[in-house]
């Protein structure tokens, strides 16, 4: 019994030795920054845990849309909804001053994309326009909300669609989450726990194919690493101020094992290649510290 309690001891001294050194790591990449940083680390397998202002509520922004797929993917395995049927772009479903590789292809509308498709857009590639239509497809923000809460998912709030927050930027605060609930999230999908398997796996290729936000958690890691991760991004407002530059996702290691991160950067004055080479130089030193 004495050896079995020694051992245990032995790998909590390991594990506390780890997250000092990773929080000394993360502390010197955020050190001066004018900006709050939250960071959240859940490994998969291992259980590892580290998080600085993990449980601080952070405006989302595009990383919402994930929380939208999964609600729309839950209609899909209700069979309320297919990914074949056909939702038409009427000239004023698609805005002009807003983030849209829809608007880019089609500058006219007029056109049925089926629900795949627009998924697709609205995750991989962030379209805004698309994201507004999914959520007046389910039944706007409420049936989001809903769905999470429905699932246990504590830490996240959703009360308003891209176009409220281009009126008002200010009501992006509104949209929420932490850190930590945001990793806890990634893991109950990864686990099945979300969504059928089926809707899991095409949710995770969409992911894995996300185009935006290179210059994040992505950036440093080793090419071809597998990476299933949604970004957000506000653009500056008043007096220079960036609401929120994000990404969360869950990273495969070499030997096959996993972690979700998310990285979420608030109220910040920084210029937009500092906030974002932030995310990534903390993206690099957790995989660096999972791969010693």
């Amino acid at each position: 019994m004495k050896k079995i309690g020694i051992f245990f001891l032995l790998i909590s001294s390991l594990a506390t030795a780890q997250k000092s050194a990773l929080e000394q790591k993360i502390n010197s990449i955020t050190k001066g920054k004018k900006a709050t940083v939250g960071v959240s680390v859940l490994g998969f397998e291992n259980n590892f845990k580290f998080s600085k202002n993990g449980d601080k509520p952070l405006p989302t922004l595009s990383v919402f849309k994930f929380h939208i797929a999964c609600a729309v993917l839950d209609l899909v395995d209700q069979g309320k909804l297919s990914l074949d049927q056909k939702i038409f772009f009427k000239k004023e479903d698609i805005l002009e001053n807003t983030w849209s590789p829809i608007r880019e292809k089609y500058p006219e509308a007029n056109v049925s994309l089926s629900l795949g498709e627009v998924l697709d857009y609205t995750v991989a590639l962030s379209d805004n326009n698309g994201c507004d239509m999914l959520l007046r497809l389910i039944g706007g923000t409420e049936t989001v909300q809903k769905f999470m809460d429905s699932k246990g998912v504590k830490g996240f709030q959703i009360k308003h669609n891209e176009d409220d927050m281009h009126k008002n930027w200010k009501t992006q605060y509104e949209n929420y989450s932490t850190p930590n609930s945001a990793v806890l999230l990634l893991k109950k999908f990864y686990d099945g726990k979300l969504l059928s398997k089926k809707s899991t796996d095409y949710l995770m290729q969409i992911m894995i194919g996300t185009k935006t936000g290179t210059n994040k958690i992505v950036e440093q890691l080793p090419k071809n690493t597998p990476v299933a991760h949604k970004t957000g991004s506000s653009g500056k407002y008043d007096n220079g101020l960036t609401v929120a530059e994000n990404d969360m996702g869950i990273i495969t290691l070499p030997d096959g094992k996993h972690y979700a991160i998310a990285v979420f950067v608030n109220n910040s004055t920084e210029t937009d290649e500092v906030n974002c080479r932030m995310v990534s130089d903390i993206s690099k030193a957790v995989w660096d510290d999972f791969n010693k």
